[in-house]
């Protein structure tokens, strides 16, 4: 049976929503199905994510980036820990480096 707090993806209309903890083992287990749900996306949807680590991050990072390929994006929520690393690794409410051209 899966944790309450395992992470999740799901797309409803142009909205990718992710639940749960975002960390390493999320990361490695979410990865392949992330790909055929961010085409078309313009709304990344963090209000479920419980918390994440570095590799939750760079998960929400390459997802974002993606989803940009098709125009802007919007990121909604913020979960435990991200302004923190976001500030460490110079990114961006859009989850974007810092300085990034729009």
């Amino acid at each position: 049976m899966p944790s309450a707090d395992a992470a999740r993806a799901r797309r409803q209309g142009e909205a990718l929503h992710l639940e749960g903890r975002l960390d390493r083992a999320a990361a490695i287990a979410l990865w392949p199905s992330l790909a055929g749900l961010v085409d078309g996306a313009r709304t990344l949807d963090l209000a479920a994510v419980s918390g994440l680590d570095s590799a939750g991050l760079a998960l929400l990072a390459e997802t974002a980036a993606r989803m940009r390929r098709g125009g802007a994006v919007q990121v909604t929520g913020s979960p435990a820990g991200l302004a923190e690393l976001c500030a460490a690794y110079r990114l961006d409410p859009r989850l974007d480096y810092t300085g990034a051209a729009p």
